[in-house]
């Protein structure tokens, strides 16, 4: 899972620049090719997601790689009071900015430009994080996903969507280690006792769509 693709093979730009410049250049028409490409099926999988969220009646919800922000305005139907939309491309925020406004939403939605792999909030701050189909545009995929736990409560939940089976379970595998990795340094840190994996599981739980009654090939893997 280390191997770096960009979206401009001949560009000298490094990965995130080449995903942003990508998505400002297609984001006044992202929402209906979105729609084409997916067949309808991405308002399924949001639908989903939605149901999932609700679940954890959260206060604080940040969704990473939000785009036009579909996800974020969806999340208004739950109990959360701040929802954040963080993206690396400004056209596709502008565009979420519209709706936002649309839906006189703006009051509960913030979007927010910035990087996945550096996020601008505190520890432990969200209930709930989101990432639909984002993380194969990080740069480093292992800072990404420790970022995301950092930012995360430690009775959060974190929801990604992923199309590729095999690339879902290897993150899920990935960020198995890490949540390890960041338990043991953190519990060092107090008492010199660690908290195993299952322990913790019962905070934040893994699942896979094999769980659910849908047959496509989407990975929706709460708190990767």
């Amino acid at each position: 899972m280390s191997e770096t693709i960009k979206p401009y093979q001949d560009s000298e730009k490094g990965k995130k620049e080449q995903v942003a410049q990508m998505f400002d250049t297609i984001s006044e028409n992202y929402d209906g090719l979105n729609k084409i490409i997916s067949l309808g099926t991405d308002a399924t999988w949001k639908k989903k997601i939605l149901q999932m969220v609700k679940l954890q009646h959260p206060t604080l919800i940040l969704d990473i790689a939000t785009g036009t922000g579909d996800l974020a305005i969806l999340f208004a139907e739950t109990t959360a009071t701040e929802i954040i939309g963080l993206d690396i491309s400004q056209g596709m925020l502008d565009m979420g900015k519209k709706k936002i406004s649309e839906k006189n939403l703006d009051s509960k939605i913030q979007m927010v430009l910035g990087d996945g792999e550096k996020i601008p909030y505190t520890d432990n701050y969200f209930d709930v994080i989101t990432v639909a189909y984002g993380v194969r545009n990080f740069e480093n995929l292992e800072k990404g996903l420790s970022e995301i736990l950092r930012v995360l409560k430690p009775n959060g939940k974190l929801t990604i969507v992923s199309d590729n089976r095999l690339y879902a379970h290897a993150l899920v595998s990935t960020v198995e280690q890490l949540n390890r990795e960041r338990e043991r340094s953190y519990f060092r840190g107090v008492d010199d006792n660690d908290m195993d994996l299952e322990e913790h599981s019962n905070r934040n739980t893994t699942k896979n769509d094999s769980e659910s009654d849908d047959s496509d090939d989407q990975q929706v893997i709460p708190k990767i």
